[in-house]
């Protein structure tokens, strides 16, 4: 068995799933509307700024959070965006619990 081809097939695999599927449909949907594109775009950033202040133990910035809250809240507003975030969350946590699989089967713990 050769790792690099399983690997391969891995990819493949998630490729094929339904979660990659729904993803990309729904990501080339909203990227088509450019402020829809813009306002993920930002949450993107703020929620990256927000887990790197928890990571590194430093104190949330309390606008950061209400700026986060606030376009979160216009985004699940808008249908297209609501399932666009929902099929992100559902594809994450597919790649995740792969990555958990691998660790597990190699004893790489957290």
């Amino acid at each position: 068995m050769n790792v690099y081809d399983e690997a391969h097939n891995l990819a493949k695999a998630v490729k094929e799933s339904n979660e990659y599927k729904e993803y990309m449909r729904l990501r080339e949907e909203t990227a088509k509307d450019e402020m829809l594109s813009k306002m993920l775009k930002d949450l993107q950033e703020l929620q990256v700024a927000i887990q790197t202040a928890q990571i590194t133990g430093q104190t949330i910035d309390e606008s950061q959070m209400s700026q986060f809250q606030s376009v979160y809240a216009m985004l699940a507003a808008k249908p297209l965006a609501a399932e666009y975030m929902q099929a992100e969350v559902r594809f994450s946590m597919m790649v995740k619990d792969v990555f958990d699989i691998l660790g597990d089967a190699i004893n790489i713990t957290r």
